[in-house]
């Protein structure tokens, strides 16, 4: 498809002369390409089909990468890097190699900040402008943040250091009145008010013309002025917070306006201090199915553009299916058990349990932090509470985990999703460090299923130990594994052997023991007797397990989808050693100690070695070797 005024597009510099006609045009191209450019991809297709006229007017007003523009989440900054330069490489949005989903500051000089966590944006751009005011410049700086991210306790702290510094920065609310579900909170329901009260800035206007022109107005009479101004403020807008924490408010505005919203960038560029611009948008605007089912096409995989419907792969139910259904059927036997979620009620399965037991289902909004301690205190009243959230997420709420829960030794399940490499979303979203923040912290239990069977057997025991547990599993579907066997009772920290081998023992945690089965196969085709251990537990380990078989083989590697340091290697390295066999050859096999890009999945495995053809490779060179050594001593 052609694209005309888009295609003309090198940088923003390009559009500046375009006329208010030629950029609603450029408008209507950039949705067409985010809509089939997304349907091939997959991505945050309706957050950014709601920012493009609230785009067009931040580079029509702003000059970057001069002006500094920071992109909360950055599920929003398609457009931007549309108008940046990167039109042409557009089509290879998250793919290896190719554009990341989010803005990266070594991508491109336009995206001033990397992104990919919410409620950050205010923070960096007040470092931006006050560091801009140390070095005596003059450019500026505008932070974008959605209204689901300004639920996050961050924002918050952010806009009460910025309003008490007047620091000259603006902050632009986007306001879809959706994050990823549907908002949640008394922010939002303020934010609410605000939308149907636009007759607040009129008369708050006019209260200000009419007293500039009262002449020689004495002191007290200013005070009653002001007072005066302050009751209009109330009574038409209760709260008033952000000009409460000292900024000045503009809107709220229509988003889709260009002449508006580039006349109150404008009027904001010139009025100096912080400045807060409230723009309603729509989520999806201009695409249907996107308008109509927001949440679903915040994040979306490949679709067929004509009907809306998202492709899915044919085959076993996702993980996070699994663990929804299965904590549903927990919960109708247990009516201690309680759900809480930070904004991802959708993405954690916990949709059908908030449909069935809205009044044991919790979401908290963008608050990781609140939802563990929020988990502890109904602990210490007896109920059972189960924390689902994304892998990348948790790594917020590492303090409270530590001394809310665990130091206490509360009863909470924390089931962490998209556990491992997530693909296409890259290295903000890997959940790869959980085992390494997790494990070391006394008395926690640390397991991970080997398919979504053993899910469903894993949290229906987590409830039966009453202590704290991670429960940590991938994104996307199962291998398939039968889902009809009862729950029953496991053993904690009891590991299970799939095969045993006289040259060499495979200890697999979580997604990697179905490779390393694999592998296994492959090896014993060449004549290497490879067992394999499905650990489960990365704490506690099965030490009695471990200990026969690093005798009985003499030789250990460890297989696992998180960072190598301080991860399940590394709790087999550190038994061994209080074991004192310090000559056991051991080799661990993980993430390495770098940020992995975005690519699909299985091609991400493949160049780190950990496919089935991978780990057959490393642990045949490490067997081999080991033979090669005893060899030559016994020569």
């Amino acid at each position: 498809m052609h694209y005309p005024f888009l295609d003309s597009i090198r940088s923003p510099r390009d559009m500046k002369g375009f006329s208010l006609r030629q950029l609603e045009k450029l408008a209507v191209e950039i949705r067409q390409l985010l809509v089939e450019t997304v349907s091939h991809t997959g991505g945050h297709l309706a957050p950014n089909l709601g920012v493009v006229e609230l785009t067009l007017a931040l580079h029509k007003v702003f000059d970057t990468p001069h002006d500094k523009i920071v992109w909360d989440v950055g599920h929003q900054a398609y457009v931007h890097k549309l108008l940046t330069g990167r039109r042409e490489q557009f089509h290879t949005l998250r793919q290896k190699g190719g554009l990341s989903g989010f803005p990266k500051p070594c991508e491109s000089p336009h995206d001033a900040f990397g992104t990919g966590h919410s409620s950050t944006s205010i923070s960096a751009a007040l470092g931006m402008a006050l560091a801009r005011d140390m070095n005596k410049e003059t450019h500026q700086v505008v932070a974008v943040i959605g209204d689901g991210s300004m639920t996050g306790g961050e924002s918050f702290e952010a806009l009460n250091h910025a309003g008490h510094l007047k620091t000259n920065m603006i902050v632009v609310l986007n306001d879809n009145e959706m994050s990823i579900a549907k908002n949640v909170g008394a922010l939002s329901s303020y934010l609410a008010k605000m939308r149907v009260a636009p007759t607040y800035t009129r008369v708050k206007q006019d209260v200000e013309f009419l007293l500039k022109r009262i002449p020689a107005i004495g002191e007290s009479m200013l005070k009653t002025a002001e007072r005066f101004k302050d009751s209009v403020r109330y009574m038409l807008v209760p709260g008033m917070l952000f000009e409460e924490l000292g900024f000045t408010y503009l809107g709220p505005i229509d988003g889709h306006d260009l002449p508006l919203l580039m006349e109150m960038l404008e009027k904001a560029r010139d009025l100096g201090g912080p400045v807060l611009i409230h723009a309603l948008t729509q989520k999806g605007k201009g695409y249907a199915p996107a308008e109509n089912h927001a949440d679903r096409f915040h994040g979306v995989g490949p679709f067929c553009i004509d009907s809306g419907e998202v492709i899915h792969c044919a085959g076993a139910p996702s993980y996070t299916e699994v663990f929804g259904n299965t904590l549903v059927e927990l919960a109708q036997q247990d009516k201690a058990i309680v759900a809480i979620t930070a904004a991802m009620p959708g993405g954690t399965g916990l949709k059908s349990f908030s449909q069935k037991y809205p009044e044991r289902f919790f979401d908290v909004g963008i608050a990781e932090q609140h939802a563990l301690t929020l988990a502890a205190g109904m602990a210490t009243q007896g109920k059972k509470p189960v924390v689902a959230l994304y892998s990348t997420f948790a790594q917020r709420a590492y303090d409270q985990i530590l001394h809310d829960v665990c130091l206490q030794k509360l009863p909470v399940v924390l089931a962490l999703d998209r556990a491992g490499l997530v693909g296409e979303d890259g290295p903000t979203h890997h959940g790869v460090f959980d085992y390494s923040f997790l494990r070391h912290i006394p008395d926690i239990c640390v397991m991970a299923p080997k398919d979504e069977g053993e899910l469903r057997q894993m949290l229906y025991a987590a409830f039966q130990w009453n202590r704290t547990v991670a429960l940590r599993y991938p994104r996307g579907c199962g291998l398939g594994a039968s889902l009809n066997r009862p729950l029953e009772p496991m053993a904690l920290g009891k590991a299970e052997e799939l095969a045993f081998g006289e040259d060499v023992s495979i200890w697999a945690a979580g997604t990697m023991v179905a490779p390393a089965v694999e592998a296994a196969q492959k090896l014993a085709a060449e004549g290497i007797r490879a067992g394999v251990v499905n650990a489960r537990f990365v704490k506690p380990l099965d030490e009695k397990l471990l200990t026969r078989l690093a005798q009985e083989c003499g030789r250990i590697v460890t297989v696992e989808e998180n960072a190598l340091a301080g991860g399940f290697g590394s709790a087999v390295l550190e038994f061994l050693e209080q074991q004192e066999l310090y000559d056991l050859p051991v080799l661990r096999l993980g993430i390495p100690d770098a940020f992995i890009p975005h690519g699909k999945r299985q091609t991400l495995l493949q160049e780190l070695g950990l496919d089935a053809a991978g780990i057959a490779a490393k642990v045949r060179k490490f067997v081999k070797q080991g033979k090669e050594l005893t060899e030559e001593g016994l020569a």
